[in-house]
């Protein structure tokens, strides 16, 4: 006879293979990414370095000017530090702060007090809204730079009336404080401020953009005049270098716990790739399909089926599911001799009753062999199976 086998309910492990079929198409993705990230990034690594620093000969950087300066005996010294900066503020002392926008609103406010009525020089690079109106205030940054990078000076301040054109054109600027030098106007705004102190001899110069100050553009225009005239009015620069590194830049009103640094439709983009993640997962998790059955190529007897099970009850030493499987097979197989129902086969109170009257038997000796507890030993179990076998054959018996 024939026999039908179910497939496994679960597939074969994945080899390296197939993972790599699966994996290949987001691995090669990354890596592209990556690639491109590491290009960018080596291309565009020289494009800014030093910028602004007088020590620093790239393009961008101003060690020209710093040296030009040297030549007409003006010390140029670097800084850091706010600390260094505000000590720095005296009338034979010109201080210059690179990149005013990266200072904190208090650092901003300790450099104004230290500079106004110092009687010195103070000169902001490009500083923007952020900036501009603690540390020159009456000083309104206009939200649309110049179009022009080049402009005439068309104002009264000596320097700019000698230096000609240069490349001032960046953030604009205006103010309502008496006295001031409004220069180099692109659309009626001045790019270049000079902002006399109310007290002292001292000012302060708002320049709407770096260009004048850097190497590669010194040489153009009217810039290295401009430049030297706006740094060499006294005999010792300090070259303010704001760093990310200095202890003033952290306010402690100004900390922020993880939650608040996070922007404010986290919630919603969390929950939306909560959604995308689901998704990907649908369509590219594992897929059962359903079970089918398969019949197998050979025919294999029944007694061997019948071997094999017995072996697994032997080897798991269960008597006591063999004897409930050798009795619920008889019980089953009898049920239809006797005029019993086969669904109250498995009933005492139904087979007992058929079964005594049938063979004139003891019918407590009949429950104990169809409805009895399990044999002790394997002899018990075969002693079992051959008096339910000879049951069956008297009940047959015509």
């Amino acid at each position: 006879m024939t026999t039908e086998a179910k497939l496994p309910a679960t597939s074969a492990p994945p080899t390296a293979l197939r993972l790599w079929t699966r994996a290949r198409g987001p691995v090669l993705a990354f890596a592209l990414l990556l690639v491109a990230a590491i290009t960018l990034a080596a291309l565009r690594s020289d494009t800014r370095h030093g910028a602004l620093d007088p020590r620093s000969p790239d393009p961008y950087g101003s060690r020209a000017i710093a040296e030009l300066l040297a030549d007409r005996g003006v010390t140029t010294r670097v800084v850091t530090d706010l600390a260094d900066a505000r000590t720095a503020a005296d009338p034979d002392t010109t201080l210059l702060v690179a990149a005013p926008d990266l200072l904190t609103k208090r650092q901003q406010e300790e450099l104004h007090t230290a500079t106004a009525g110092s009687g010195g020089r103070t000169v902001l690079v490009a500083p923007s809204s952020w900036s501009v109106g603690t540390l020159a205030p009456g000083v309104t940054a206009d939200p649309a730079n110049s179009r022009d990078s080049t402009l005439s000076p068309d104002c009264t301040l000596p320097a700019a009336r000698r230096a000609g054109t240069a490349d001032t054109g960046g953030i604009r600027y205006t103010t309502r404080r008496p006295g001031a030098d409004e220069c180099y106007p692109s659309e009626r705004l001045a790019t270049l401020l000079r902002l006399p102190d109310t007290t002292g001899d001292g000012d302060t110069l708002v320049l709407g953009a770096p260009d004048i100050l850097y190497n590669n553009r010194l040489d153009q225009q009217g810039n290295a005049s401009l430049a030297l005239q706006l740094l060499g009015s006294r005999s010792h620069l300090v070259w303010y270098l704001p760093s990310l590194a200095d202890t003033t830049a952290t306010d402690p009103d100004d900390e922020k716990s993880f939650l608040d640094l996070l922007p404010s439709g986290w919630l919603w983009g969390t929950l939306q790739l909560f959604f995308a993640a689901a998704l990907a997962a649908l369509w590219r998790a594992r897929r059962f399909g359903p079970l089918v059955t398969e019949k197998l190529p050979v025919a294999i007897r029944a007694s061997e089926t019948v071997e094999g099970r017995a072996r697994l009850y032997r080897k798991a030493d269960a008597r006591d599911r063999a004897a409930a499987a050798l009795r619920s097979t008889v019980r089953t197989r009898l049920a239809p001799l006797l005029g019993v129902p086969v669904p109250q086969a498995h009933a005492p109170e139904a087979l007992i009753p058929a079964l005594t009257a049938h063979l004139h038997g003891n019918g407590q000796a009949l429950h104990s062999l169809l409805f009895g507890p399990p044999p002790g030993d394997d002899a018990a179990l075969i002693a079992l199976a051959d008096q339910l076998d000879a049951l069956e054959r008297e009940v047959r018996r015509p």
